[in-house]
């Protein structure tokens, strides 16, 4: 279908927002702890960008997309 410029955006200044007040309310974050680099880069086994399938994957946890 069509999508709503207007739409998205309040969608992700409502997400946004939502994320913000959690923040504030928890007053912790979880974040990833940087590693040292390695001796050699970390590719993964044929060179290339895996699991890079095309379309949209691993948006399926975004339920009520188009209800608004």
């Amino acid at each position: 279908g069509i999508i709503d410029p207007a739409k998205v955006t309040r969608s992700a200044l409502q997400n946004a927002a939502s994320i913000a007040a959690l923040l504030l309310t928890t007053e912790a974050l979880v974040a990833d702890k940087p590693e040292k680099n390695q001796s050699a880069a970390a590719m993964p086994p044929g060179g290339g960008m895996g699991g890079m399938g095309g379309g949209m994957g691993g948006m399926g946890g975004m339920g009520g997309m188009g209800m608004m």
